[in-house]
């Protein structure tokens, strides 16, 4: 079983997996940073000043604060703003993906595209050309 076992994380596909996963973990904090940090203040700027982070409806009666955190500490709230944050990163994560597989695929189908040198024939091939062209200098 250990030795099954070893086999099987050794795999490359395993591995590949595993580092796509970290490195999608750190480009999703990026790509949250960047929502948070420059996209959604330019929106609110655009649209005068307002914040999807704090747009939420209150459930529980007593709720009477503006701000999300304090309504959560109040009671139940319904947190469409937050939901509306969370969409909006998908959406950028997405298209950020998108445009990275579309300028891969644009450099594989490049690589396609360029003629690749002839194989080498086969050295018995070579040879038999050499003797050919020896015997055609002979006669």
């Amino acid at each position: 079983m250990v030795n099954e076992f070893k086999e099987f994380i050794a795999r490359g596909n395993v591995i590949d997996l595993a580092v796509g996963v970290i490195i999608g973990g750190a480009f999703g904090g990026i790509v949250r940073s960047l929502t948070d940090d420059i996209i959604m203040p330019v929106v609110g700027a655009v649209f005068g000043g307002f914040d999807f982070s704090n747009y939420f409806y209150p459930l529980a009666p007593g709720v009477t604060a503006t701000t999300l955190a304090q309504a959560r500490e109040q009671g139940a709230v319904l947190a469409y703003g937050n939901f509306i944050t969370v969409v909006l990163n998908f959406l950028i994560l997405a298209w950020i993906i998108f445009l990275m597989v579309k300028g891969v695929n644009r450099l594989r189908r490049r690589q396609a595209e360029t003629p690749a040198e002839p194989a080498a024939p086969p050295q018995d091939v070579q040879l038999l050309t050499e003797i050919r062209d020896l015997l055609a200098t002979r006669n």
